[in-house]
C-alpha cells in the first residue's frame, strides 16, 4: 500500500510547478483529480518546443513529467454551475493545490477562506513565484525568472567575465525542485492535521526553493561578504586539492572527483592509476604537502588520465573508496545500471519518465500514465453522484468539457 493511498487531492493548477507536486503526491498514493479549463485545458498541453527539443503528437513528455497519475476533469470555475462542481469536489477533499494568484483566486472564489467554508478540514496548498508576503507577493513568474535568475544560481554558476548568463540545465528544472518541496510540504500538514485536527496552509515559492537550494553558497557568502562566484568549465575545482575537480578522458569525457581528505585516499588513487609511485613521492605525503603542491599533482592527474578512457577508467576506479563519478548527459544518466537498479526510472502509460525520488519499503515507484484531458469527466462527476441528465446540462452549459 503506498503511504498517501485514500487521500484525495484537488488541483487546480497550470504548467510546471504546482502540478509537479501534483505528480509527486500521486506517485505516494493519493487520488489526484486536476481541474483544467472546459476549452483550453492545461497550457502546458501546448507546450511543444523547449530548448532544440520539439515534440509532435502524444504523448508528451513536457505534460506527462508533472501530471502523471491524475485524473483530469474540463471544468470552468468562472460560471457559477462550474464553481459549484468544484465546491462539490472540494468538500471531500483532503488537499486543495493551486498555482492561481492572490487576484485570480479572489475572483473564481478558490482562496483560503473559500475552499474553507466548504471543507474546514482542507489542507490549502499554494506554490508562488515570490512567496506569500511582501510587495510583489501578486507577481507571477518562471523557475527561470524566480528559481534560476533571482534566487542566485544563474550568476553563482556562470563563470566570472562570460557575457551572459548560463541557462538552466532543462526545462521546468526549477519548477520541479520546488514541486518536491510543495508536496512534502503537503505531507507534513496531513500528518499536523492526523495528530491535531488542524489544517493548514501550505506555502512554498520558486524564489524560497532556489534560496534553499543555493542555501550553503549563500550562507558562505554572507558570512564572508563575498559573492560566489562559479568556475570555468574544465577547470579544476579546488586550489588545494587536486582529488576534487574534473579531469578530461581519451574519448573526451569528464571524470569528477571529490575526495575532501587527499591524503587519505591519494595512495589509492595513485595504485589505480597504475602510478603506485606516486603514493611515495614527498610532494605528496601528506595532506599539507598534497595542498602545496596540488598545481603539480593536477597536471600529473590530467596527462595519465587522458592516456585512457571513461569506460577504462570507470573499471579501475570500481575499487576506489573515495567518491568520484563519470560526468553523464541526459541519455547517459538514464541507461545508468545503478540508476536503474534502484528503480529511479520507470513506465508511465507509453512513456518513460523519471520517477520521484522518495521511495518507500525499497520498492519501486509505480507510475501512472497522464491523463489526456478531461479524460475522467464524467466519471469524476457520477462519482458526486450526477445523473446523465444533469451532466448533460452542464456540458450544454459549458460548464464542463
Amino acid at each position: 500500500m503506498k503511504p498517501l493511498e485514500g487521500i484525495r487531492v484537488l488541483e487546480v493548477a497550470m504548467y510546471g510547478f504546482v502540478p509537479s507536486a501534483g505528480a509527486v503526491l500521486a506517485d505516494w498514493g493519493a487520488d489526484v483529480v486536476k481541474v483544467e479549463h472546459a476549452v483550453n485545458g492545461d497550457p502546458q498541453r501546448g507546450l511543444r518546443q523547449t530548448g532544440t527539443f520539439r515534440v509532435d503528437g502524444d504523448p508528451n513528455p513536457n505534460v506527462a513529467h508533472a501530471n502523471r497519475g491524475k485524473r483530469s476533469i474540463g471544468l470552468d470555475i468562472a460560471r457559477p454551475e462550474g464553481r459549484e462542481v468544484l465546491y462539490e469536489l472540494a468538500r471531500d477533499a483532503d488537499v486543495f493545490l493551486t498555482s492561481f494568484m492572490p487576484a485570480s483566486r479572489a475572483r473564481l472564489g478558490i482562496d483560503v477562506d473559500d475552499i474553507r467554508a466548504v471543507n474546514p478540514r482542507v489542507v490549502y496548498a499554494r506554490g508562488s513565484a515570490l512567496g506569500p508576503r511582501g510587495p510583489e507577493a501578486d507577481r507571477g513568474g518562471y523557475d527561470m525568472t524566480a528559481f534560476w535568475a533571482r534566487a542566485g544560481t544563474a550568476a553563482s554558476i556562470t563563470p566570472p567575465g562570460t557575457e551572459g548568463l548560463v541557462s538552466p540545465p532543462g526545462p521546468a528544472y526549477g519548477d520541479t525542485i520546488s514541486g518536491t518541496n510543495l508536496a512534502g510540504g503537503i505531507a507534513a500538514a496531513l500528518l499536523r492535521r492526523e495528530r491535531t485536527g488542524e489544517a493548514a496552509v501550505v506555502d512554498v515559492s520558486l524564489l524560497g526553493s532556489g534560496l534553499w537550494a543555493l542555501g550553503h553558497a549563500i550562507g558562505l557568502s554572507l558570512h564572508l561578504e563575498r559573492a560566489w562566484e562559479g568556475v570555468r568549465p574544465s577547470a579544476h575545482g579546488s586550489p588545494r586539492n587536486p582529488l576534487s575537480g574534473l579531469y578530461r578522458t581519451a574519448d573526451d569525457r569528464y571524470i569528477s572527483f571529490v575526495m575532501l581528505q587527499p591524503a587519505r585516499f591519494w595512495p589509492g588513487v595513485c595504485q589505480c592509476l597504475g602510478r603506485p609511485d606516486l603514493a611515495e613521492d614527498p610532494r605528496f605525503a601528506t595532506g599539507e604537502a598534497i595542498a602545496e603542491h596540488t598545481e603539480e599533482a593536477v597536471k600529473l592527474l590530467r596527462e595519465i588520465i587522458a592516456g585512457g578512457t571513461l569506460a577504462e577508467w570507470s573499471e579501475r576506479f570500481a575499487a576506489l573508496d573515495g567518491p568520484w563519478a563519470p560526468v553523464q548527459d541526459t541519455l547517459q544518466a538514464a541507461a545508468d545500471p545503478q540508476a536503474r537498479a534502484n528503480g529511479y526510472l520507470g513506465r508511465a502509460g507509453d512513456l518513460e519518465l523519471v520517477a520521484s525520488p522518495v521511495q518507500f519499503d525499497v520498492e519501486d515507484t509505480r507510475l501512472g500514465p497522464a491523463p489526456e484531458f478531461a479524460a475522467q469527466t464524467e466519471e469524476i462527476l457520477a462519482e458526486l453522484g450526477y445523473d446523465w441528465d444533469r451532466i448533460l446540462a452542464l456540458k450544454a452549459s459549458g460548464a464542463v468539457t
